[in-house]
C-alpha cells in the first residue's frame, strides 16, 4: 500500500505540474496572438551624473548622459517635461547633482506621477561602501542607499532604479520592493572598482543592439542581459578576471540575480519598457483604456506570481496547490478582460 501511495502522489505532482504548465502556455497565447493595441504607462525618467572627480571621467559621464537622454527623446511619445537631467555642472538643461536638488525632484515627481507611471532612475558615476551603508556621490554631499529607498518610497507607481557604479550592490537590498527594479552593476562588497555597465547599458538603449527578440523596443531585462554580456565580453578580450558582475531583482525579495544564473528575477523586467512620456498606439474606441490597463496589470500580477513561485522553490502539494488556484482565478479573469478588448476592437 505504501508503494501505491507513493506512486499515487508522485503521479498526481506530475499532473498537477503538466496542468500549471499547460495554464502558463494558455495565457503565452493570450498575450501573443490576441491582436490588440497597448497603452503605454505614464513614464518619466531621471539621469544623475554626479561628481566626476576629475577631467576625464568628466567626459565619459556626460556621454553617457547625453547618450541615455538621447535615446529617450528619439523615442515615440517623448514628453520633455517627463525628463529630468542632474549633472556636476548646472547648465544645458540639466540642474545641479546635488542632495537637496535631487530631493526636490522627487518632491516633483510625487506630484505629477500616478499610480500607473512608470519611473527610470539611473544613477551614473562614483559609489562608496564605508561598512555600514553603500553611497552614490553627489555634489557636496551624498544620498547612501537607504535615503534613496526611501525617496522611493514616496513616489506612486513603479519604478526602475539603476545604479552603474562601483559598490553599488548594497543597493539592491536596499531598494527591493513590490513593483520596483533594481539594477546594481556590482554582485559583492568586494567590488568597488570603476565599472564599465553603464557604456553597455546605455550603448543598449541607443541602438537596436539590444533588442534580443527584435520586436522593436528594448526593455529593462534586455537592456540588463546585453550590457552584462558586453561587460564579460570586454574583460575576456583584456585576459582580465572581471571587476563587476550586474545582478537584477524584480521580485522584491533583495537578492537579485545575474543575466546567466537561474532564477525568478526577470520576469517583470523583461515587460518593462524605459522612456520619458506615453507611447500610445490609440484604440478606434477610447473607451478601452480601462480595459487594457486592467489587462496589463493582470500580466504584472500573473508575472509576480510566477516569480515569486519560482524563486521560493517550494513544491509541497499544499503550497503548489495554492499557486495553481491562484494563477488559474488570474488567468481566467485575464482571458476574461482579453475577449472584451478583442470584441471591441473588432479583432
Amino acid at each position: 500500500m505504501g508503494t501505491l501511495r507513493s506512486l499515487g502522489q508522485s503521479m498526481g505532482k506530475a499532473v498537477l505540474r503538466i496542468t500549471v504548465v499547460a495554464i502558463v502556455t494558455t495565457l503565452t497565447s493570450l498575450i501573443t496572438l490576441a491582436p490588440v493595441s497597448v497603452f503605454a504607462a505614464d513614464t518619466f525618467a531621471l539621469i544623475i551624473s554626479g561628481a566626476s572627480g576629475g577631467p576625464d571621467y568628466t567626459d565619459t559621464y556626460a556621454r553617457w548622459r547625453q547618450g541615455l537622454v538621447t535615446a529617450l527623446r528619439t523615442q515615440d511619445g517623448f514628453r520633455d517635461q517627463h525628463l529630468f537631467v542632474l549633472a556636476e555642472r548646472a547648465g544645458g538643461g540639466a540642474g545641479l547633482a546635488s542632495r537637496d536638488v535631487v530631493a526636490r525632484t522627487f518632491a516633483q515627481l510625487r506630484e505629477r506621477m500616478g499610480n500607473d507611471s512608470v519611473l527610470l532612475v539611473v544613477l551614473l558615476g562614483h559609489g562608496t561602501f564605508d561598512d555600514l551603508d553603500a553611497k552614490f556621490n553627489l555634489v557636496g554631499p551624498d544620498l547612501e542607499a537607504r535615503e534613496w529607498a526611501g525617496l522611493l518610497d514616496t513616489l506612486p507607481g513603479r519604478a526602475v532604479f539603476v545604479n552603474t557604479a562601483a559598490a553599488s550592490f548594497p543597493f539592491v537590498s536596499r531598494l527591493a520592493a513590490e513593483r520596483r527594479v533594481v539594477i546594481a552593476a556590482t554582485s559583492s562588497m568586494s567590488q568597488q572598482y570603476d565599472t564599465i555597465f553603464p557604456e553597455f547599458f546605455t550603448a543598449a538603449l541607443m541602438s537596436n543592439q539590444g533588442d534580443l527578440d527584435k520586436d522593436g523596443r528594448v526593455s529593462v531585462w534586455e537592456a540588463f542581459t546585453f550590457a552584462s554580456a558586453e561587460v564579460r565580453r570586454w574583460f575576456q578580450r583584456r585576459g582580465r578576471l572581471a571587476t563587476e558582475r550586474a545582478i537584477l531583482d524584480d521580485t522584491g525579495d533583495g537578492r537579485g540575480r545575474e543575466a546567466d544564473d537561474v532564477g525568478g528575477d526577470g520576469i517583470i523586467a523583461d515587460g518593462v519598457f524605459v522612456g520619458a512620456g506615453i507611447p500610445t498606439t490609440p484604440f478606434a474606441d477610447p473607451s478601452l483604456a480601462p480595459l487594457v490597463r486592467r489587462r496589463d496589470g493582470l500580466v504584472a500580477r500573473v508575472a509576480e506570481l510566477r516569480s515569486r513561485h519560482v524563486e521560493s522553490g517550494a513544491s509541497t502539494d499544499e503550497i503548489v496547490g495554492e499557486y495553481r488556484r491562484r494563477l488559474e482565478a488570474l488567468l481566467i479573469e485575464l482571458a476574461r478582460v482579453s475577449r472584451e478588448i478583442r470584441q471591441h476592437d473588432g479583432s
